[in-house]
């Protein structure tokens, strides 16, 4: 058989890096459900004119076809196909809207799945990946208060995963109508627009995205230099986001009796409430950052970006916000706000940077060696018999030599091995090794217990 070639952009972790994804998803399965948060999955694909309601992401989608289709694929519009999910979010307003009678509402999901976005790959950002979300979904209305319960969640999975090598993580936060009402303030209409163009800050820098706004959003000179101005406005507290933002307002003549003011006041209201409430529970975890705009279509409120201390290369690794109309069922309404992890990423991260992993490959903690193949199942009776007492145990593959049985175990990280009695020396017992310290031990498969130091299959960071 031919060697398979990789495929850029679809990661395929080794053994030893597989446990360390592991261990992540775990960890932010118990937060999330410490707080609350149902796990569900949903399918992998989607119909096309549901993945077109995404914006810009819409034209790097994953469209299927059958065989017996291809060269026809064009006969067909892009919203009558199926797609495989480039997010979460899009399938889990399907989701929702198609299973409201069966659900509990304010619906507190997480889900950690693949997704497929076809992007230029690079490192840090694949085609294939894993996402780990957490959403509140609103029956009619949701309270402003998940808008600050959601970050924060964030920040406290991502403070339990520092122990894998991952920096301080801190959200940044901004408001839709805050920055819409400015820029309509400054008599500016193509806000989708603008707002995409902002959110290409980091990557492209600042002259460029004022270029880009004047020539595609129709600003002049001024009104992009203004936009600009309100990126740069970061506090830590809602008064200090206050008086900034009206110190800017006065400077560009946007008079606060306008509409265009009261509605970017409305978001500024809820950003200095996020930003002050989640000061009290967990200070310094969430600041105000007039720069985040995520450009995509269906954020219509707060917006997050989270950024690790000293991985700026990284960029964001969980990004989200509150969108009130992407799920709805005639009149009715189902609004959300939901934050997502580039799990993968994050991964990627932990193992190349940060230096995560596994102590060993394999989950068994013993390995029962073999001392013939007619004895074989004496070997299996007491593997079953640790299993049965919730010791994960492996049977040697062959009855080698001891030498090569315990050299097997150790390329594994297998600690224990287990030498069955030899039936033909009287009074003869098992004994078990530990092949890392030496010691070796007369064991009862019924009653013997391994050191934890040695048992658990753990996740270290190299010093």
């Amino acid at each position: 058989m031919a060697k398979g070639a990789s495929i850029s952009g679809f990661p395929e972790w080794l053994p030893s890096e597989r446990v360390v994804e592991q261990r992540v998803i775990d960890t932010l399965r118990e937060v999330f459900e410490l707080n609350g948060f149902i796990g569900i999955e949903t399918r992998a694909v989607e119909q096309g004119s549901s993945l077109l309601k995404k914006g810009e992401t819409s034209k790097e989608i994953y469209l299927l076809s059958r065989l017996q289709e291809v060269g026809h694929e064009s006969d067909t519009p892009i919203e009558d196909r199926l797609g495989l999910h480039f997010d979460l979010t899009v399938p889990l307003s399907r989701y929702v809207v198609e299973h409201s009678g069966g659900l509990a509402f304010p619906f507190k999901r997480w889900q950690i799945q693949k997704v497929w976005r076809g992007e230029r790959p690079q490192e840090g950002r694949f085609r294939e990946f894993v996402q780990a979300d957490i959403d509140v979904i609103g029956n009619g209305d949701l309270p402003d208060h998940y808008e600050v319960e959601l970050p924060l969640v964030m920040v406290s999975a991502l403070e339990r995963l520092r122990e894998f090598g991952l920096p301080k993580a801190t959200v940044h936060a901004n408001n839709r109508k805050l920055s819409e009402g400015f820029y309509r303030g400054l008599g500016l209409n193509d806000i989708e627009g603008v707002l995409r163009e902002i959110d290409k800050l980091d990557k492209i820098g600042a002259d460029e995205v004022a270029k880009l706004l004047v020539e595609g959003c129709g600003a002049d000179e001024n009104q992009a230099r203004a936009c600009l101005e309100l990126a740069e406005l970061t506090a830590a507290d809602g008064a200090e986001l206050s008086s900034k933002f009206d110190a800017l307002c006065e400077r560009h003549d946007i008079a606060n009796d306008s509409e265009a003011y009261a509605l970017a006041r409305q978001g500024l209201d809820t950003l200095a409430m996020i930003v002050d409430e989640a000061a009290r529970i967990r200070p310094g975890s969430v600041i105000a950052d007039l720069k985040i705009a995520r450009g995509l279509d269906y954020y219509t409120g707060s917006v997050y970006e989270t950024f690790l201390d000293g991985a700026a290369s990284l960029g964001s690794i969980c990004s989200g916000g509150r969108y009130d109309n992407l799920a709805s069922q005639g009149s009715k309404k189902y609004p959300g706000v939901g934050l997502s992890i580039g799990l993968s990423r994050l991964v990627s991260y932990m193992l190349h940077t940060a230096g995560a992993h596994a102590n060993r490959v394999s989950p068994a903690s013993v390995l029962v060696a073999v001392w013939n193949e007619e004895d074989r199942s004496a070997s299996n009776l007491i593997a079953n018999q640790l299993r049965a007492r919730g010791i994960a145990a492996d049977v040697a593959p062959t009855a080698a030599k001891l030498g090569k049985q315990i050299k097997y175990a150790d390329k594994l990280g297998i600690p224990y091995v287990w030498f069955p009695a030899d039936d033909s020396a009287q009074d003869a017992s098992d004994e078990v090794k530990n092949i890392i310290t030496g010691d070796q031990q007369p064991a009862d498969a019924q009653s013997w217990e391994p050191d934890t130091v040695y048992a658990q299959q753990t996740v270290t960071v190299e010093a």
